[in-house]
């Protein structure tokens, strides 16, 4: 894979990469950088889609920012496209480093908007390449050599300031001594002007633009620390005096890094999920040409109608048909089902889906954003850049605590300098340190990611993460019945028989005639024979009256199916008589002697919903039924598993009304569909379900989208939404107390910079840590 560095000048085109070849930047990129191949129609296909922002057609740009190291640096990036004209909106994820960009083309391009990111110090990355194994190398290659620079010349003072603390004042020659401190001085250099090099260039960036960001006081701590070591190291009986802090120097840059450095790879693993979603397909394939050979092209370059041979693990690249005998798939990211499925020649293919054994041949129909996988990336991107309501009001609260961290770093240096001088210096730089509020900003978004990647791997789409918090309240859940309780179709139950006449017999009547119908009762009682095997006695005729039933001539009479009165039943006498059953649908068949069997149907509950109703039932919430169906179909329903408030025949309407009701009376519910009347309701409720069978627009209202369909998931979400919301708590306790007692510490003297330095990164590393238990699968019991 060729290696990708960033938007840069003099870009080469590069086929399979996105189309170029970017250079590499050091340092914040200018005006004369050529951004133009953003604006080019075809690569924008991978980052940017038509939209509408208040009526008005615009773009809509999803790109990764690298550079980007706090959560501060999202605040520097939306600030520096934001009022700019032809700017819709601007948001920063910092967890992901994800920019959603919402812009008009008639007033403003992209690389327009690009080159203002890049003249910030940022630099701005479509995600496929963004993400590649290159780039990903190359920054950890960076950050490791930073790391190892700090930490090898941080061993290399500790061992020159040893005999300084570990012997008497006047014990070691005055020559010797300054020796000493120019070796400490020299190895601090390559520290402070490589390894602190992000340090430097982020609060220099956010300094030019009028801003105050996370890595300003630690700046200054840094820049404070050496240059007063320094005059102390050239003149001992300076203003500076004879004190050093080379080793505190050295020490905090270190751990600071290290912090970093963790910090990187659990925001890649938090992030893995969608990484990996976005990264399936390959920028390659194979294409079969006229003569039957196959050439190697870019992604890009396939049309509809090509047909392609996708390898033993590869993802194949477009929605489309199968032209080989069969193929073993796992579809598991797409659908959430865990176990490989079998596709046979013919049968639909999904792009992203894996190709698990032997080449196979697929005919290309559908490619890019009209594939089932581009939509689903586009949801999980949505969720992936936006910021929660509660890193929202840590973001806010930690932009004035950077003033107050450094007036109070100024007054506590001004106030040590007045009793002890030698001292007042390591104060200072300590409280810079120790109260970065990086640990507070990281403490929301972590968390919530990590619980979408946990929900992403189980096939449960997190549309909006803010639904974390909200789902986390919830105490009543209100379900749909169609479609989501029961199946979306019919079944048939029990056959009631004439005398003498078996269940299986009665069926190889009826099929014939069922099978030329799509009414849903014909198509239950024929999928009912074709399960069972039956060989079907061929009819010359079938009539179909709609609404009614259907007919055959057989002998000397006609032999029907359909509705008591079409069979001129009377459902009383049958009811009376044991011949059906009250208050579910029934099919009849008659011939010319009269009543020969009842098909009994229903709707088919799913096997999972009794005991999903009953462990939401156990988490302390409340259930009801809102259908649009019959009355007695939806409380035959309610009845079987357990749902006590039965809403019937709702309309649209009604259903908005009833929710709407519902939340006067103080009630935080949960909507959870799949038809296309479910699309207001799902989008008025606290928070809401779709299944992924279920109607596009119902998908486009809701929170979460389960891909499998499966009710289980519902309960999980809850689960984990409760252990998001509780480890949230956790991480802002800390980071309170984790302030509350460092910084009386350190404006105590009590803390050196480099364990102000240790305590700052282990803060972060915590809250980290703390949020990736949530990646865990998620057990069903309450938390």
């Amino acid at each position: 894979m060729a290696d990708i560095q960033a938007f840069g000048s003099n870009p080469a085109p590069v086929e399979g990469v996105g189309g170029w070849l970017l250079g590499q930047h050091r340092g914040p990129l200018t005006v004369t950088d050529d951004f133009s191949v953003l604006d080019d129609p075809v690569e924008q296909q991978d980052f940017t889609q038509d939209c509408e922002v208040k009526g008005r057609p615009a773009c809509e740009s999803v790109l990764l920012v690298q550079g980007m190291y706090c959560a501060a640096c999202s605040d520097a990036v939306e600030s520096a496209v934001a009022g700019k004209p032809g700017v819709l909106s601007a948001q920063v994820h910092a967890a992901t480093r994800r920019l959603i960009l919402r812009w008009d083309p008639a007033l403003v391009r992209i690389s327009d908007l690009a080159r203002a990111v890049g003249d910030a110090g940022y630099r701005l990355l479509p995600l496929q390449q963004a993400l590649s194994v290159s780039e990903r190398q190359a920054e950890t290659r960076k950050a490791l050599w930073r790391l190892f620079v700090a930490g090898f010349c941080m061993m290399q003072v500790m061992m020159y300031t040893t005999p300084m603390y570990v012997t008497a004042p006047g014990e070691i020659e005055p020559d010797l001594l300054h020796l000493l401190r120019w070796a400490c001085w020299i190895l601090s250099v390559p520290v402070l002007l490589f390894a602190s090099g992000p340090f430097f260039a982020n609060a220099w960036r956010d300094l030019r633009r009028g801003r105050i960001g996370m890595d300003t006081p630690v700046s200054i701590g840094i820049l404070v620390t050496f240059v007063a070591s320094s005059g102390a190291t050239f003149d001992p009986a300076g203003p500076w005096g004879s004190e050093i802090w080379y080793d505190s120097l050295t020490m905090f840059v270190f751990f600071l890094l290290g912090g970093r450095y963790l910090e990187l790879k659990a925001r890649d693993r938090t992030a893995g999920a969608l990484d990996a979603l976005i990264n399936r397909l390959p920028e390659r394939c194979e294409r079969q040409q006229a003569d039957g050979s196959f050439e190697s092209i870019s992604l890009k370059r396939l049309q509809p109608g090509d047909v392609v041979r996708v390898q033993a693990g590869q993802a194949f690249p477009g929605d489309g048909l199968l032209l080989s005998a069969g193929a073993t798939v796992d579809e598991a990211l797409l659908t959430g089902e865990s176990h490989p499925v079998t596709r046979r020649q013919g049968e639909s293919l999904v792009a992203g889906s894996y190709n698990l054994a032997g080449a196979a041949l697929m005919r290309i129909e559908r490619l890019g954003r009209d594939t089932r996988f581009a939509q689903i990336v586009q949801l999980m991107e949505r969720a992936s850049t936006e910021k929660p309501r509660l890193a929202q009001l840590a973001d806010r609260i930690a932009a004035p605590f950077l003033v107050v961290v450094l007036l109070a770093a100024a007054l506590s240096g001004w106030w040590w300098w007045q009793i002890n001088p030698d001292q007042a210096i390591a104060v200072a730089v300590a409280v810079l340190i120790v109260t970065c509020p990086c640990a507070l900003s990281l403490a929301t978004p972590v968390a919530m990611l990590a619980a979408a990647g946990a929900l992403a791997k189980r096939g449960v789409l997190v549309r909006r993460l803010q639904a974390f918090e909200v789902l986390a309240g919830i105490d009543t859940v209100v379900f749909d019945k169609t479609g989501t309780l029961t199946r979306d179709r019919l079944v048939l139950g029990q056959v009631l028989v004439r005398p003498g006449l078996t269940s299986r017999q009665a069926l190889e009547l009826a099929a014939p005639l069922a099978s030329v119908s799509l009414h849903p009762v014909s198509r239950a009682v024929a999928r009912a024979a074709q399960e069972q095997g039956l060989s079907l006695p061929a009819f010359s005729e079938v009539q179909e009256l709609p609404g009614l039933g259907l007919q055959a001539g057989q002998g000397d009479g006609l032999l029907k199916l359909g509705s008591a009165r079409f069979c001129a039943l009377d459902e009383a006498g049958l009811l009376e008589a044991g011949r059906t059953v009250a208050d579910q649908p029934c099919s009849y068949l008659v011939d010319a002697s009269g009543w020969l069997a009842t098909f009994v149907l229903d709707e088919g509950v799913r096997e999972e919903a009794p005991a999903v109703v009953a462990q939401l039932h156990d988490l302390g919430l409340e259930t009801r039924l809102l259908s649009g169906d019959q009355a007695q179909a939806a409380e035959r329903v309610a009845r079987q598993l357990g749902i006590q408030q039965v809403v019937a025949q709702a309309s649209p309407e009604r259903k908005l009304a009833e929710v709407l009701a519902l939340q006067e009376q103080g009630h935080r519910l949960a909507m959870v569909g799949d038809g296309l009347n479910d699309g207001p309701v799902l989008a008025r409720a606290d928070s809401s379900f779709a299944l992924g069978h279920g109607a596009p627009l119902a998908q486009a209202q809701s929170d979460f989208v389960v891909q499998s369909g499966q009710l289980d998931e519902l309960v999980e979400a809850i689960l984990l939404a409760r252990k998001t919301l509780a480890i949230v708590r956790q991480n802002l306790l800390w980071a309170a107390i984790y302030n509350l007692v460092a910084v009386p510490l350190a404006l105590a003297g009590w803390m050196p910079p480099w364990l102000a330095g240790l305590g700052m990164a282990a803060s972060s590393l915590l809250v980290i840590g703390n949020a990736l238990r949530l990646a865990r699968p998620p057990q069903s019991r309450p938390v």
